[in-house]
């Protein structure tokens, strides 16, 4: 089954002076669209995002590429670094270096169920 790709617009930074008060240091939240980190994170999942988390190897992240947010695990790979799915259907992205890394995943929860929290740091 093929899943249609879904767009979230995401506001540049200057274009509201109100978010722009807001520290780009503190933690966020997003929520979980698709399959390309299934069977860890699935559809309708919320993860916590830390802007200012130490990326390892192993770690979730959100990084940009190519002008676009993606939500990957982080692997060692050679003298650099990988963008790995979890879902073996979606392909690799190879990185230099840790700048496109903007945030660590730290949580991740369902909504509507307190019990169903899962922590990636301490």
């Amino acid at each position: 089954m093929t899943r249609a790709r879904r767009t979230i617009p995401i506001q540049a930074q200057g274009a509201d002076a109100e978010l722009d008060a807001c520290s780009s240091a503190e933690p966020f939240a997003l929520m979980v669209l698709g399959d390309s980190m299934e069977p860890e994170f699935v559809e309708g999942e919320v993860i916590l995002i830390e802007p200012e988390g130490l990326a390892t190897d192993g770690s979730f992240v959100l990084a940009k590429l190519d002008d676009e947010w993606i939500f990957r695990q982080l692997i060692r790979h050679g003298a650099g670094w990988r963008l790995q799915a979890l879902n073996p259907g979606y392909p690799a992205a190879d990185i230099p270096g840790l700048d496109a890394v903007k945030g660590v995943i730290i949580q991740k929860s369902r909504p509507g169920t307190r019990r169903a929290t899962k922590r990636y740091v301490e």
